[in-house]
């Protein structure tokens, strides 16, 4: 799952959200450590207002919420999300199971990394590496964000 740092970066970046069922997110006041909710048609309900989105927490999924605006939340999307967001530039995920050549493992111990290698207009080819794959996901979005600003 992608991490609370590369979803604000993502956020930060100008990438925008519109809720639909199964998409996943937590309330900034909360921050990292918050509750992970999940948009569903009967418990939580994105609603349009000319003001803003609102989701509506129905029942007691949350005893505490009634509702809070979009604004107020941090999304996380998942790696499909990340991978549509890529679109055309999308060209690879390879996976490391953290060892060297000679079989030593890597200075954090051989834990997985995931390289996603995206074709990024006017700026190349990008390899993003991360421990998570949709962290490495997110590192691509960022990468063709920032080239679409150039």
């Amino acid at each position: 799952m992608i991490s609370w740092r590369r979803a604000t970066d993502l956020r930060d970046a100008g990438v925008r959200w519109s809720p639909a069922p199964g998409d996943q997110f937590r309330l900034l006041v909360d921050g990292a450590d918050g509750d992970l909710f999940t948009v569903s048609d009967l418990t939580i309900e994105p609603h349009e207002f000319d003001t803003g989105v609102i989701l509506g927490f129905n029942g007691t999924t949350e005893w505490a919420l009634d509702s809070v605006a979009l604004e107020d939340t941090l999304w996380h999307p998942r790696e499909d999300q990340l991978r549509v967001l890529l679109g055309g530039a999308f060209d690879s995920l390879h996976r490391d199971d953290g060892t060297a050549d000679d079989g030593t493992a890597d200075d954090d111990g051989a834990t997985p990394r995931f390289t996603v290698t995206a074709s990024i207009p006017g700026a190349g080819s990008a390899r993003c590496t991360e421990h998570d794959a949709a962290d490495a996901y997110a590192r691509a979005v960022l990468a063709l964000v920032h080239a679409s600003r150039d």
